[in-house]
């Protein structure tokens, strides 16, 4: 699969919050992909570096053809693809030459092997003094774990999700069915880029910034489950009683099922209303206040469960909306994309790839008045498609370029050598 493109302009920058800002994307994968997707739909322009091979996400199904999977196609969306051999000296010496004219670099290469090709923070410093250099690794570099590898699997045992959801009632420790901690460390990536971005125009300088995995997902696991370990000494268990319950799910309805969260003493008395329940339920002391509702969560959701079995779906939703307590419809990803919600705001629309034809993609989710993030960024790009229109804007002549493809320096998409 090639085309004309790997010698065309790359596509001028866009619109949005960070419209000017130029970032040399080393990560792949998930975690830095979906942290520089993010940069680049609030307006950077994201110069995505992979090599001969690609970025991995781009071989895994399903796919039309081959090197453009799916999740690669939602995580590049709006990138510049360069193809780099940064192991070769002059795929090196390229990335520093594209470094010299970019605000930010972000990898999620472990810091020991980034500093074996050359390009730690000290050595793309010496060639940009104003680059932020963002490091995404698994571990903070002051800890015994440095060196570690570490993957989503890996970071979400690490961090308790397995131990908690074996608490929460599945049979045996899982990990959660989703990239949960590539996800949220990539979160964390965002906010550092555009703070550092921020902190450089008020001081002038650039910075290093290392964003570690575990440290990131205890963070964010602890916050909810640190519980009575909070003390010293403790004043109970670790875990959030209401998230670990085995009654927190979805409620079974006469026909299916709904989602309801009655939450505090308004939506309590609304409820009892609802159901006509103003002398049984809702004298009970177990129901009658916040902190005696969490202390017997496990019976009143179990109550919930009994009484949300009477109803159809349909009635539920008729007499919860006019009681004003909270429900949703339990969604499947299917069920989303046809979301009235998702496709009115535009979150959710219809695209056609140049080369991998209909499909449905994302836009980024918030809402800005004055620089509104873009959404019409070009496609997900082939391997190498950028090539040679990024090397000629780092200063490589044509010929120049042609003997760095001959020396396996860097491939184009057009399958010259890599």
């Amino acid at each position: 699969m090639t085309d004309d493109s790997s010698c065309s302009t790359p596509p001028t920058p866009r619109t949005g919050p960070l419209a000017g800002v130029r970032v040399l994307d080393l990560t792949s994968v998930i975690m830095g992909p979906f942290a520089t997707q993010i940069l680049a739909q609030l307006g950077a322009e994201v110069i995505k570096v992979e090599t001969p091979d690609g970025d991995n996400m781009r071989h895994v199904g399903p796919m039309r053809h081959p090197g453009m999977g799916h999740i690669f196609l939602h995580a590049n969306v709006g990138k510049h693809s360069i193809a780099l051999n940064l192991k070769h000296p002059e795929g090196r010496e390229a990335a520093l030459r594209l470094a010299e004219g970019c605000d930010v670099l972000i990898s999620n290469v472990r810091p020991q092997a980034l500093a074996r090709l050359g390009l730690d923070y000290d050595a793309v410093q010496a060639r940009n003094p104003r680059i932020i250099h963002v490091s995404c690794c698994g571990f903070d570099q002051d800890g015994p774990d440095a060196a570690r590898p570490a993957y989503d699997d890996l970071i979400q045992g690490a961090t308790g999700i397995p131990w908690l959801m074996q608490q929460y009632g599945a049979p045996e420790p899982s990990y959660a069915p989703t990239t949960l901690s590539d996800r949220v460390t990539g979160l964390h990536a965002v906010y550092a880029v555009t703070a550092a971005l921020y902190a450089r125009e008020k001081t002038g300088q650039g910075q290093a910034i290392v964003v570690p995995m575990f440290e990131a997902m205890a963070q964010f696991v602890l916050g909810d489950h640190m519980a009575g370990l909070t003390f010293d000494p403790p004043q109970g268990e670790p875990g959030y009683a209401r998230l670990l319950t085995a009654h927190r799910k979805p409620y079974a309805t006469a026909d299916g099922m709904l989602c309801v969260l009655i939450y505090n003493d308004k939506h309590w008395r609304s409820f009892f209303a609802a159901i006509g329940e103003t002398e049984g339920l809702a004298r009970d002391p177990r129901f009658a206040t916040h902190s005696a509702r969490a202390a017997h969560i496990d019976a009143v959701y179990a109550e919930v469960a009994r009484i949300l079995r009477s109803r159809t779906t349909a009635e539920w939703q008729t007499l919860l909306d006019a009681a004003d307590v909270p429900h949703m419809p339990m969604n499947s990803p299917a069920d989303l994309l046809t979301n009235p919600q998702l496709r009115a705001t535009g979150f959710l629309h219809d695209t056609l790839h140049p080369t991998e034809g209909p499909m449905h993609a994302m836009a980024h989710p918030t809402r800005w008045s004055a620089t509104p993030p873009a959404h019409d960024l070009p496609p997900a790009p082939q391997l190498g498609q950028h090539t040679r229109a990024l090397l000629a804007q780092a200063g490589y002549t044509p010929a120049q370029i042609d003997a760095l493809l001959a020396q396996g320096a860097c491939r184009t998409s057009h399958g010259e050598p890599a």
